[in-house]
């Protein structure tokens, strides 16, 4: 390189040494950039360290905390468990099975319930409507006595003056607005079925409770 191409000014390196050579070549001075990135790397180094040991420190707290509550939540569990079983054991059966068993629906109601809710005070008329059988309404009569019904009289006619019975094939019971139980307890002693029991609103209008119409003799 000739001294009309080189672009530096002459300096230390530019002295010749015995046997003509150059002592150096001569470089252009660094950037401040140059100078600064190698500590600008070690100070992100160390920071991605000290970030990683934060994340891993929190990490196993979280770990530890998250261990410890299956352990409580286990230990609890069982203790609890046993009592309850051993609770529905003693009330409802073996085995704490009995406890969960749905109970038993509730029986009807005796003929002997129905008569002694009925109203002492109420009375009915019974009607031989079949007038085939001799002293059937007596009967009647007779049998209700015995299973504690009061009030009871014989009808001298087959049903009352002005009604009409002709749909009438069958014992048959009809009660009054209000007299339900007293109609459903006498069908209960005669062993009418509850498909003839209705209520009828020419009894309502009565002085009687119910009015029993009688074809054939009681159950």
């Amino acid at each position: 390189m000739t001294n009309s191409t080189y672009r530096y000014p002459p300096d230390e390196f530019d002295v010749a040494v015995p046997g003509g050579a150059p002592v150096g070549v001569h470089r252009a001075p660094r950037s401040g950039w140059s100078s600064a990135w190698p500590f600008l790397l070690v100070a992100l180094v160390c920071a991605g360290v000290a970030w990683g040991g934060i994340t891993l420190l929190s990490g196993g707290g979280n770990e530890g905390d998250s261990a410890a509550e299956p352990t409580a939540s286990v230990s609890a569990a069982p203790s609890a468990s046993p009592s309850e079983g051993e609770g529905n054991g003693e009330n409802g059966g073996e085995g704490g099975e009995g406890g969960n068993e749905p109970s038993e629906e509730p029986s009807a109601p005796s003929t002997a319930d129905l008569v002694a809710a009925m109203d002492p005070a109420a009375t009915y008329l019974v009607h031989n409507t079949g007038r085939t059988i001799d002293q059937l309404a007596a009967t009647t009569v007779t049998n209700l006595e015995a299973e504690g019904v009061s009030g009871a009289e014989v009808s001298t006619a087959a049903a009352p003056e002005g009604v009409d019975v002709s749909g009438i094939s069958a014992n048959t019971i009809w009660y009054g607005e209000g007299r339900e139980a007293e109609g459903k307890a006498l069908a209960a002693v005669l062993g009418i079925p509850d498909s003839n029991v209705v209520m009828n609103d020419a009894v309502t209008n009565s002085q009687q409770a119910a009015w029993v119409f009688m074809f054939t003799a009681p159950a």
